[in-house]
């Protein structure tokens, strides 16, 4: 599993701060045995190892009336790759950039208020990208699984 490299200890506040991150320090010693300056101390150098970036508000899209979540695979030129992922990472739709594997691939998820949003982010976005070889969008229906709080 991804927690491997963390002792059984840590693994155990880790898996409960995935479930929620505003569980108290008191909370948290309770459920895994330990006092709660203990957990305290290990969160914190968690934190300082760069294991735990940041604690967030995760937002549903599909909850929110009329938000249109997709997804993209692009290809692009070599050359061009840099500028198309300032573009993307400048551009406030985009909600996650992945570099993967492949022919200069790029993995882009896009959150937009609306249908009529969406379609104007791929028009005036998406579709004016420097050197795009291949370019294909995927909506969203339902999340069937996502896994919270990580980071891999």
């Amino acid at each position: 599993m991804f927690l491997d490299g963390l002792d059984e200890m840590d693994q155990k506040i880790v898996q409960l701060l995935i479930k929620n991150a505003r569980m108290s320090y008191s909370d948290i010693a309770q459920q895994v045995g330990i006092s709660r300056v203990a957990v305290k101390m290990r969160i914190q150098a968690l934190e300082k190892k760069g294991i735990i970036e940041e604690y967030t508000t995760i937002i549903n899209p599909q909850k929110i009336s009329g938000a249109v979540s997709c997804y993209f695979e692009i290809e692009v030129l070599p050359e061009t790759l840099p500028q198309v992922i300032k573009r993307l990472e400048d551009n406030g739709c985009i909600t996650q950039i992945y570099r993967v594997t492949g022919k200069n691939r790029l993995h882009v998820h896009a959150v937009t208020a609306s249908g009529e949003e969406m379609e104007r982010l791929i028009r005036e976005e998406m579709d004016t990208l420097p050197g795009i070889l291949d370019i294909s969008c995927h909506t969203i229906l339902s999340r069937i699984k996502d896994i919270k709080g990580l980071r891999l």
